[in-house]
């Protein structure tokens, strides 16, 4: 057997845990042909030029991706309803039904962990529910000849976001688990930066684009939606092409690592996330931030789009400036991540966040809440939520064990996922009440339990993180006076 030079080697560090080692026999042969070695020490061995193959497709079927989600989510899919009648029942449902279904992650891991290949498998998921949306296209066209009413619309679309999001969520922990091998764990902030910082230049170009060709279409925004819709369509699937050229990963590998731990893995969904108290902390967080964050999330669409009658091509460049924001931080915020940790960066961006809803009390129908308060909320939201994203996901990944990151993801996710559509629900009745102060009541309760939120945050530990006591002094240095002597 022909050993590969060390220089053609790159750890994969899933987490502090001993994974797998797997040791390619040579770079031209497949994942399939590897040697595993039952040592104490485990490490699982990719070459670098598949890791950076794997990393560009990542990228690529990344951004590809984007585009569709940004059509069929967000204020374009929420500016299609509002035009076809739907209202805050039907806006709560669009938020909702995302955070709901991640109640079906665990079954995700469940059956990724019996699959030999993650490619095939996420094949069987994102191809049937990217082409699902089809079923809108005859539907936008039946609309708007008056054979069928908006209302009907409305059900359908939320009935083909309701399926596409239960065959997704099947695969949302196992695509975090596949990333997370795929990246290296010292390199994940800086890639993960440069990738969602591509990702924000995509949208910040794109979507409002998008947006002001569905607001300027001949045929009216209802036409114009489903235009831009076949052409999202078409991207998905593209994206989906992109994984042929990552390096495909046999799932049951992981499990082998397993076998040389004190936590082997069960046969049924994995539960060994109940005994991790780190993980549990982490989750606890993340369920009340989830919470907090979903119980006004879905309105801020709203309250721009209805109470104060902006147009969609406006709000969207509004995003677009978020966005700008969002991809210039991303790389400073990667590389800042990698240098002190997630965890103090959370805690850290994470009180800017909890404030952020509450200067929304601040904005109005003037001109200088038009031109001067909502770009300067939508530019400060997306900053700060780009280092929430990336510490968040990073974070997850590294105190997660790699023979268990599939099942740690998924229930992490429907616990999230649980609470999420909670507060979107509760978001939802409360602002609909007469004393609650309507929608600006619920920023106001959103910023308070954000706050609340970071208490679990402080307890949890990451090894590559520096302590809290430290932060203030590595961001803000300060040089100690030297005294002269004076010599005589």
């Amino acid at each position: 057997m022909v050993q590969p030079q060390e220089d053609d080697i790159s750890f994969v560090e899933a987490s502090s845990l001993p994974p797998v080692p797997i040791q390619e026999i040579s770079e031209d042969r497949t994942l399939t042909e590897t040697v595993l070695f039952p040592t104490p020490k485990l490490f699982l061995k990719i070459s670098k030029p598949e890791i950076r193959q794997s990393l560009r497709a990542l990228t690529y079927e990344s951004v590809f991706a984007a585009v569709l989600y940004s059509i069929i989510g967000g204020a374009l899919l929420s500016n299609f309803l509002l035009e076809l009648g739907a209202g805050p029942v039907e806006i709560g449902l669009l938020a909702a039904i995302p955070q709901m279904v991640n109640l079906l992650q665990p079954l995700g891991a469940y059956l990724v962990n019996r699959s030999t290949s993650f490619r095939w498998y996420f094949m069987c998921i994102f191809i049937p529910s990217r082409l699902l949306w089809l079923i809108l296209l005859p539907a936008i066209w039946l609309v708007t000849s008056s054979r069928i009413t908006g209302y009907q619309v409305v059900q359908l679309t939320l009935a083909i976001l309701l399926v596409a999001n239960i065959i997704e969520a099947f695969g949302r922990a196992p695509w975090l688990g596949w990333s997370a091998v795929l990246v290296p764990q010292r390199l994940r902030g800086r890639y993960f930066g440069f990738r969602n910082s591509i990702l924000g230049l995509t949208n910040l170009v794109g979507v409002p684009l998008l947006g002001l060709a569905v607001s300027a279409w001949p045929g009216g925004t209802l036409q114009g939606y489903g235009t831009v819709l076949v052409l999202g369509i078409v991207l998905g699937v593209i994206s989906v092409g992109c994984q042929f050229w990552m390096t495909d990963i046999n799932p049951q590998l992981l499990k082998v690592g397993d076998s040389y731990t004190s936590h082997p893995q069960a046969q049924g969904i994995d539960l060994s996330i109940f005994k991790e108290a780190n993980f549990l902390k982490f989750v606890l967080y993340l369920s009340i931030w989830c919470f907090a964050v979903n119980i006004s999330a879905p309105f801020f669409n709203l309250y721009m789009l209805d109470n104060l009658d902006i147009d969609i091509s406006v709000v969207t460049i509004y995003h677009g400036l978020g966005t700008g924001a969002n991809m210039l931080m991303l790389l400073l915020w990667g590389k800042l991540a990698d240098r002190i940790g997630n965890r103090p960066l959370l805690l850290l961006v994470g009180v800017l966040v909890a404030v952020t809803p509450l200067l929304w009390l601040l904005v109005g129908s003037d001109r200088i809440s038009f031109w001067i308060w909502l770009p300067l909320l939508h530019i400060l939201a997306g900053a700060t939520w780009a280092a929430i994203d990336l510490c968040t996901n990073n974070l997850m990944m590294g105190i997660a064990p790699l023979g268990h990151q599939s099942g740690y993801f998924a229930i992490a996710g429907a616990i999230a996922g649980i609470t999420g559509a909670m507060g979107i629900t509760i978001g939802g009745f409360l602002a609909t009440l007469p004393g609650a102060a309507g929608l600006l009541g619920l920023f106001v309760i959103s910023g308070l339990l954000r706050m609340v939120a970071l208490v679990p945050l402080v307890f949890v530990q990451e090894q590559r993180s520096i302590p809290l006591g430290q932060l203030m002094r590595f961001l803000f240095p300060i040089k100690q006076p030297t005294d002269l002597i004076k010599v005589e």
